[in-house]
């Protein structure tokens, strides 16, 4: 609890790096009936006009160097939610500001194709549960590296390389498989050659989407402890999605927990822990026990 209480103190010195107010996606038009704040779902689909409401006005703040979780089960809305931020999926509503792109002035949801390219670019990393859709398998990692690097802006090769085996080492893997394609790594190396592609413009915030599912025990503590010095050595603002409780306890600062496309608890990590209040969250805590 000492912890929570630090980062707490820490959060209310500065203004949040991420500001996510009233997202929603919703696959389908919608009618009066789905559409009012009350609305009766079956789960999150809509018994009149069956439309799917994948996030349902979803709000979060995220601070520098703060770790926000969001844990569901699969289908609550929480990686739809992440792709709302990243701009991969258009949201239905919703406002998303970004401290780093514009001091927060504007809805960069709102944005041109073009200015939206250069906030993934620069104010963002992404990593995805699945390597495949963050990486070119067949292209080296250096290669990978260097990709985002451009796409920021970078022309200069020997930069590119310098920054590249930087990164590699940071994220353990050795600089003699640095030329080497991502198609020949196990999971684990493909999930670190993708933080280290996320990390290669100095990102301000983190978007990571399932990073261990699928991994082996030893290899999920190995990326876990990544993750964390990555927090401590460069102080970005993190948001990480998992259906594992067991992760967000390891990393998180606070936690969403979501159902059916909404958040149905929120607060310190600890507190959800030590105390939860929604069935849901209970049914998740206990299974840790």
């Amino acid at each position: 609890m000492e912890q929570a209480r630090r980062v707490e103190a820490d959060v209310d010195s500065c203004d949040p790096c991420l500001s996510v107010s009233h997202l929603s996606l919703r696959f389908g038009a919608g009618c009066p009936s789905c559409m009012a704040p009350d609305a009766a779902l079956e789960r999150n689909v809509c018994p009149v006009c069956g439309t799917v409401h994948a996030v349902r006005d979803v709000s979060f703040d995220v601070y520098p160097g703060e770790i926000v979780g969001i844990v569901g089960e699969s289908g609550s809305g929480k990686s739809s939610l992440m792709k709302c931020i990243y701009f991969d999926q258009d949201a239905s509503e919703g406002d998303v500001r970004a401290l780093p792109f514009d001091g927060g002035a504007g809805n960069i949801l709102d944005l041109s194709s073009q200015h939206k390219r250069r906030v993934r670019n620069t104010v963002f990393g992404m990593v995805y549960q699945n390597p495949y859709l963050g990486l070119r398998m067949d292209f080296s990692s250096l290669s990978n590296i260097a990709e985002q690097m451009i796409a920021s802006g970078e022309r200069r090769v020997d930069a590119m390389c310098e920054r590249g085996y930087e990164l590699l080492g940071e994220v353990n893997i050795p600089a003699r498989r640095a030329k080497d394609a991502p198609a020949l790594f196990s999971g684990g190396m493909q999930q670190r050659v993708q933080i280290a592609k996320a990390l290669s413009n100095n990102p301000p915030i983190l978007l990571l989407d399932e990073v261990t599912t699928g991994l082996d025990l030893s290899v999920q503590a190995s990326v876990l402890d990544l993750i964390l010095r990555i927090r401590r050595d460069y102080g970005v603002g993190m948001v990480v999605v998992s259906h594992d409780l067991g992760v967000i306890r390891m990393l998180a600062d606070r936690t969403l927990v979501m159902l059916d496309g909404r958040v149905v608890e929120r607060g310190l990590t600890d507190q959800i822990l030590e105390d939860p209040q929604h069935p849901y969250t209970q049914q998740l805590v206990y299974s840790l026990i």
